[in-house]
């Protein structure tokens, strides 16, 4: 009896496994960013992502939230993260609206104003399998990932300054998946 109920975990273990093989194997699985996701695609990734951040350790920001430092992290983000996660009061861009999964707006909503900053630190650093966001080890230097996450963190509480050092104007237009223009005063 325990042989049979031990064959038919296998078994069922095997098959499922050969299933999940087949779908990708046979090129069932939605590949094109405008196809449907995967079944439990965005469950899964989030599952797995949350409990690896579970395990990690909570750092504290190294640089405290001051208007000097989130104008730094402004330059650092406009370099290197607007173009996915955009800008305050600028449409997305083209290659935003391309991804799949998309990119938060980080200055549009909550954004990652609500996470820890330890966790937005880790995702800039390391980047996110499957998401298309790249980890920045080794291209930004410690205080300039600290500093893009002081600013992503406190997206909401942004000042004119810090909103003019994004934009380039405390008034931006924007046509839909084109350039921001700064509109002179």
């Amino acid at each position: 009896m325990i042989k049979g109920i031990l064959l038919g975990i296998v078994l069922g273990i095997a098959g499922v496994a050969a299933c999940v093989y087949a779908y990708f194997a046979t090129g069932r699985a939605p590949i094109a960013v405008e196809a449907a996701e995967m079944p439990f695609e965005r469950k899964f990734a989030r599952m797995g992502l949350h409990s690896y951040l579970d395990k990690l350790p909570h750092l504290e920001p190294q640089v405290p939230a001051d208007e000097k430092n989130l104008l730094e992290g402004a330059k650092v983000y406009k370099s290197h993260c607007a173009v996915c996660h955009g800008l305050p009061d600028v449409a997305k861009t083209a290659i935003a609206e391309g991804m799949a999964p998309k990119p938060p707006q980080l200055f549009k909503g909550v954004g990652v104003t609500d996470d820890e900053a330890w966790e937005s630190y880790w995702k800039v650093k390391n980047g996110i399998r499957m998401t298309g966001m790249p980890g920045f080890k080794g291209h930004l230097t410690e205080t300039e990932i600290w500093l893009v996450t002081v600013l992503v963190k406190n997206a909401d509480k942004i000042t004119p300054a810090v909103k003019v050092e994004l934009t380039g104007s405390p008034t931006t237009l924007a046509a839909p998946g084109a350039p921001a223009v700064a509109v002179k005063k």
